[in-house]
């Protein structure tokens, strides 16, 4: 096996060069196009029904009767259409434009408005809940897939759910947005976004990708009142969900907004991180970007201090400073490469990119599957879950996908400010 290194120190003594940008950059360019990119358009397409297929085993068997989760389909839209801005490539528009049809003419409840939770394999509703977390990732891919097709209808549908978002899911007397409704907006009692999940009306996770989604709306509709909103949403995070002392977010909330766990998501910290920051450049707002550049910096060092293993990996959960899960969960890694790099724009601390070179190396040594996709996770002894899917209602191409493209961008970025500052120096 592959000798650990275990010293932080080593780590931060390394320094980057122009030949590391170029040579992650490229592995970036492959890891997208030669691996998840196809895997997502050869092994999942549903040529009998139209569509993805809802569940593919890690045995490489396509269950053809599975549900199809809005979240998946979403996240597919998104990153087929994410990948063709960022690449030009004609059968990315191709997928995003076959994955928005699908979405629209199957997932859009026509008589309640708003994206059902799933339909069966053959695209009838199946499970016609409003859940808002669904809502938001029909948003943030909705958007996207104008910005790629420039398709007007997209980006009235994004409206009418973020409208509908606002009018059913936003509390007046407390701030921020409730978890769950039925299909004709009706209060329910179990508001669970899955059953892992607490039965709290508020929770970190919903208001992440909330922000993100109105974020991706925001830069193709600049409203006032959507303005105001991302705005709102931002303060929210670091007003109620980031626990100040410790740096962490909590995870869920009463109606008041009085936390109702302890526990922490080493991913979802450091994705909230970048996903912040990025909704206060969007904004452009100076004070805003001010405020999130050191709480993105602060969350991002104690992410690296308490969650990264001495593989370079990041942890899965943790509890009052002590890691309480050790298994290596897919999509945190992507989340920890991204925030890291961001962490590293901000500050300019090596520290940062070399965590993030460190959790690229654990990804391609541990986490890769044949099949060109990854593994949903591997233990401490990197033994992978067998029985977790490849592919499934949670199991997708949005987090490594765009890891992928935020990589392959800020690389080629970094790359431009050595090389300027380079050429400054001689001259």
């Amino acid at each position: 096996m592959k000798k650990e290194t275990s010293d932080a120190s080593i780590r931060s003594s390394m320094t980057a060069t122009p030949n590391d940008f170029k040579i992650i950059h490229s592995e970036l360019g492959d890891e997208l196009n030669q691996r998840i990119l196809p895997f997502w358009m050869n092994q999942m397409r549903d040529h009998e029904h139209g569509g993805f297929y809802g569940q593919y085993l890690n045995d490489g068997t396509v269950v053809k009767t599975a549900a199809k989760g809005a979240v998946l389909n979403a996240r597919i839209l998104w990153t087929f259409s994410a990948a063709y801005q960022a690449t030009g490539r004609d059968e990315y528009l191709h997928q995003a434009k076959l994955a928005y049809e699908y979405f629209i003419r199957h997932f859009i409840d026509s008589t309640h408005g708003g994206v059902y939770w799933s339909v069966d394999y053959r695209g009838k509703a199946l499970n016609t809940r409003k859940q808002i977390y669904a809502q938001a990732f029909a948003v943030y891919a909705l958007s996207e897939y104008f910005k790629a097709s420039q398709d007007t209808t997209a980006i009235m549908a994004a409206i009418d759910l973020y409208n509908l978002i606002e009018l059913h899911a936003f509390d007046r007397e407390f701030n921020g947005y409730t978890e769950a409704f039925g299909r004709s907006w009706e209060t329910l009692a179990d508001l669970r976004l899955s059953t892992k999940d607490a039965n709290e009306p508020k929770s970190m996770n919903t208001h992440l990708h909330v922000l993100e989604a109105y974020t991706n709306l925001y830069e193709v509709w600049k409203d006032l009142e959507l303005e105001s909103r991302l705005v709102n949403l931002v303060r929210i995070h670091f007003d109620h969900i980031l626990h100040g002392p410790s740096q962490h977010f909590n995870l869920f909330f009463n109606m008041e907004w009085e936390a109702q766990s302890s526990a922490y998501s080493y991913g979802h910290d450091i994705e909230g991180a970048w996903l912040i920051r990025r909704a206060a450049l969007v904004l452009d707002r100076k004070s805003l970007i001010e405020e999130a550049n050191t709480r993105a910096c602060a969350m991002a060092k104690v992410t690296l201090n308490e969650g990264i293993a001495k593989d370079g990996s990041l942890l899965n959960e943790g509890h009052s400073g002590c890691v309480t899960d050790t298994n290596r969960h897919w999509w945190p890694q992507a989340e920890a490469f991204v925030g890291f790099l961001d962490a590293f724009e901000i500050c300019r601390d090596e520290m940062y990119y070399d965590a993030a070179k460190d959790v690229w190396g654990f990804i391609k040594e541990r986490l890769r599957h044949p099949s060109g996709e990854w593994w949903w996770q591997v233990d401490a002894q990197y033994q992978p879950d067998m029985q977790a899917d490849l592919a499934g209602e949670w199991k997708c191409p949005y987090h490594n996908a765009r890891m992928c493209l935020e990589g392959i961008r800020r690389t080629a970025i970094s790359l431009q400010h050595i090389t300027t500052a380079s050429e400054m120096q001689k001259s």
